[in-house]
C-alpha cells in the first residue's frame, strides 16, 4: 500500500501529508501535480495505491488551467474554475476505478462543498443550523431589492465558487441610502484583485460596482448573524472533523468582520472559549460540526467553519471545507483520539485500519 496525492508541487499540503507518512514509518507519497491532470495527462495507478485529493493550492500554472491565463491574484472566474475542477474530478475517480485504486475521499462531496449554494442547502436540509440564505440575485440592484423586501440590513455576499474569503463581501445598509462593504477585494481600473488587507467601501457606485463585478459567476448570499467576541475581537472557530469527530480547533479572532488568518486574523485562546461557553456549550459546539461532517460521509476529512453567536449560546456553519485542514503546529483536542497529532498525521492513522491493517499491528 502507497499513499499517492494529487496536489501542486511546492505547496504545504502535500509535504505535510508526506511528513506525517514518514513520520509513521510508511512509503514516501507519490505526488501527481494538478497540472498533470488538467492537462489530461493520463493519472497512472496501481491497484495498491489510495490516491488522495488534495488543494490545487496557489500555483500560477494550476490558476491558469482552472480560470484561464492571468493575474493569479484576481477575483472572479469562479464558474470556469468550478467547470473545470469538477472534470478534473471526474477523471480522477475514473482512473482509480480502471487500476482499482482506493480513492480516499469522495469526488461529489468535493465537488458539493465547493459550491456554496449547494453545500449551504445540503446542511439546511439536514436540520443543521446556518445562516438563512437569501434568494439568487444577479446584480447588485437584485440584491438591494431583495435585501429591502425581506427586512435584511447586513449580509454576507460570497462567490459561488470560492475560497480564503476571495471576493466576500461584509454588506451592511443604512437608511438614506447609505452602505457600508468590507472585503479584502481591491478594485482598479482593469478588474478586482485579491488583497491581504480588509478594506472598506462605503460610496454605493462602488459597492455596486463590486457586486457586479462578482455576479456573473453566481453569487451566494446568507444573513449576517453577529459573532460573538472575547477581549474587544470577534471570533470563530475553525474546527477540522476526522472520521466523524471533532479532532482539532482553531480560534480565529478579528476586529473586522473577515476571521481568515491570512487577512490579519489572528489565533485565540480555545481554552478561554471553553471557559466561557462551558462544559455544555462547547460539546453542542463541537456537535453541531460533527452533524455537518455526517452531510459528508464519504469524507474522511471536512473543515467546518462554525459561528458562535452573541451571547454564547447559539451556533451556525457558515462554511464547510473540502481542504480545511491546513493548520500547521495545530495538535488535537486533549482526550481526543488526535490527541498530540497534527491534522495530516491524525488523517492518516484515521485511515490506516481500514486500508491496511498489516500497518497498525
Amino acid at each position: 500500500m502507497r499513499f499517492v496525492v494529487v496536489g501542486a508541487p511546492g505547496d504545504r499540503r502535500p509535504a505535510l501529508f508526506a511528513q506525517a507518512c514518514r513520520s509513521l514509518g510508511l512509503p514516501e507519497p507519490r505526488l501527481i501535480p494538478w497540472t498533470d491532470v488538467l492537462r489530461g495527462t493520463d493519472v497512472v495507478l496501481a491497484p495498491d495505491d489510495v490516491l488522495r485529493i488534495d488543494s490545487p493550492g496557489e500555483d500560477p500554472a494550476a490558476d491558469a488551467l482552472l480560470r484561464g491565463p492571468g493575474d493569479p491574484s484576481r477575483v472572479g472566474g469562479g464558474a470556469r474554475w468550478y467547470s473545470t475542477f469538477v472534470a478534473a474530478l471526474g477523471r480522477i475517480q475514473d482512473a482509480a476505478a480502471r487500476a482499482g485504486a482506493r480513492l480516499l475521499g469522495d469526488v461529489e462531496e468535493i465537488a458539493v462543498m465547493f459550491d456554496k449554494r449547494r453545500s449551504h442547502a445540503r446542511l439546511a436540509a439536514d436540520g443543521v443550523p446556518v445562516p438563512q440564505a437569501l434568494p439568487p440575485a444577479r446584480s447588485y440592484e437584485e440584491l438591494r431589492a431583495l435585501m429591502d423586501e425581506l427586512g435584511e440590513r447586513r449580509v454576507f455576499v460570497k462567490p459561488a465558487h470560492g475560497s480564503s474569503a476571495s471576493g466576500v463581501v461584509a454588506l451592511q445598509t443604512a437608511p438614506g441610502g447609505r452602505v457600508r462593504a468590507v472585503t479584502s477585494t481591491a478594485m482598479n481600473g482593469t478588474g478586482l484583485f485579491n488583497s491581504l488587507r480588509v478594506r472598506t467601501y462605503e460610496m454605493e457606485r462602488e459597492v455596486a460596482a463590486l457586486v457586479d463585478a462578482l455576479a456573473p459567476d453566481g453569487l451566494h448570499v446568507e444573513r449576517w448573524l453577529p459573532k460573538a467576541s472575547l477581549g474587544g475581537r470577534v471570533f470563530d472557530l475553525r474546527v477540522v472533523v476526522i472520521g466523524g469527530t471533532p479532532t482539532h480547533v482553531v480560534v480565529r479572532t478579528s476586529r473586522s468582520p473577515m476571521t481568515n488568518l491570512h487577512l490579519g486574523g489572528v489565533r485565540g485562546d480555545v481554552a478561554a472559549v471553553r471557559r466561557v461557553l462551558g462544559r455544555d456549550g462547547w460539546h453542542r459546539a463541537l456537535d453541531v460540526c460533527a452533524r455537518a461532517a455526517d452531510c459528508f460521509p464519504r469524507s474522511p476529512m471536512v473543515g467546518v467553519d462554525l459561528l458562535v453567536l452573541q451571547g454564547m449560546r447559539r451556533f451556525a456553519v457558515c462554511e464547510v471545507n473540502a481542504f480545511g485542514d491546513l493548520l500547521p503546529g495545530l495538535t488535537g483536542l486533549a482526550g481526543g483520539p488526535a490527541e498530540g497529532l497534527d491534522t495530516y498525521t491524525a488523517q492518516v492513522r484515521a485511515a490506516l485500519p481500514e486500508i491496511a491493517p498489516a500497518c497498525t499491528t
